[in-house]
């Protein structure tokens, strides 16, 4: 006979009908069952294995905007590369961003070099086992620290993301914006306050487990799997659809851009952008804002002869942009003016991190 998950483990608190419980009760009530659970349930992954401080954060950071089936890989390379802190915070600036391509939001990648470097200066090359002191560090909020307390070092202190906002939103039945920093702040306070001093680690993650595989972010949640289903306001008041609360976001803006792959004898021209904004630091093809067309782009290049041929649109969006592009390869006699750098295909491939926005361009050359 199949399980009842509603009972699961008949560790789930079945809520008085005469009289609801209290924040502080409902929270505890979900101890039991969710560590259960998650001892049963808990995703193999290769940070898990070794919950080590220094593994722990890394892949909290690379975890940040990005899908835990397209970290993985990155995690074991990253290792392998950077064994350590002392590995992180020598490593060259190009090297770092040449493993983090493809993960996007490189300001995360040069924040773990700096931190690296100031953890090799000031701690002895180890991150502290401090909650407070974690989130003086460059990179690391009030989650990423909760997490590498709890998880590395057995500290009883929350580790609130997205995913454990929308879960406990809705066991509690809380209509309260979870994008609100104040709203964020309050459920940390509310957790701590119920946080099992012996299993800090497995609660947290718990936590996050369930939001992550039952308690969804996109489409419907699987709540006949849930192990805190029975105190659950918002199953129970039929409110799911309605609960987490977020405020809309802002309209994204567009941008044209025209990206050019210049060819001129077996080699590729890059450059590197700004040491500030969006991408920075980061290599590029050469673009311009705007879609042009042929002419126009041998006046910008200043040349007045080449093969050019256009290449299909793409379109890539950043969390408040988007770029329209459109391409053309150019073969060129002669290199334009400019500061460009010229590489091989090989060394495109192997030395210099493009960003994911110029994905359906670099294809074409590897």
């Amino acid at each position: 006979m199949m399980k009842n998950h509603l009972l699961y483990d008949k560790l789930q608190v079945l809520e008085p009908k005469e009289k609801e419980l209290d924040t502080r009760k409902r929270l505890k009530a979900m101890e039991r069952p969710l560590l259960s659970w998650y001892k049963e349930h808990a995703r193999a992954l290769p940070w898990r294995d070794r919950p080590e401080p220094y593994r722990v954060w890394i892949s909290e950071i690379m975890l940040q905007q990005t899908r835990v089936e397209a970290v993985k890989p990155y995690f074991e390379r990253f290792m392998e590369a950077l064994p350590g802190i002392g590995d992180l915070a020598a490593v060259p600036e190009d090297r770092l961003l040449k493993l983090w391509e493809g993960l996007g939001y490189y300001s995360r990648a040069k924040n773990l070099k700096k931190t690296a470097e100031l953890l090799v200066e000031q701690y002895g090359g180890e991150l502290p086992a401090s909650y407070e002191e974690l989130k003086t560090l460059p990179g690391i909020g009030s989650y990423t620290a909760g997490a590498i307390a709890s998880i590395a070092f057995g500290i009883p202190v929350p580790a609130v993301d997205g995913n454990v906002l929308r879960v406990v939103s809705r066991v509690m039945g809380s209509r309260d914006d979870i994008l609100k920093q104040a709203v964020k702040r309050r459920m940390e306070e509310e957790l701590s306050a119920v946080m099992p001093k012996g299993a800090a680690s497995s609660y947290n993650q718990g936590l996050i487990e369930i939001g992550a595989i039952v308690c969804v972010p996109n489409g419907a949640p699987l709540c006949s799997q849930c192990p805190l289903a029975s105190i659950c306001i918002a199953r129970s008041k039929d409110l799911i659809s309605e609960i987490p609360v977020k405020t809309p976001k802002k309209a994204r803006r567009s941008e044209d851009k025209t990206v050019m792959l210049l060819r001129q004898a077996g080699r590729i021209a890059i450059r590197k952008r700004e040491d500030t904004g969006l991408l920075a630091s980061l290599y590029e093809f050469p673009n311009v804002d705007g879609h042009l067309e042929g002419e126009a782009l041998l006046t910008r290049l200043g040349v007045k002869e080449a093969v050019i041929t256009p290449l299909s649109a793409a379109k890539h969006v950043f969390s408040h942009v988007e770029w329209h592009m459109i391409g053309y390869q150019i073969e060129l006699e002669e290199r334009p003016a400019g500061d460009f750098l010229w590489v091989t295909a090989e060394d495109l491939k192997k030395n210099y991190s493009l960003p994911g926005a110029f994905k359906a361009y670099t294809k074409l050359i590897r």
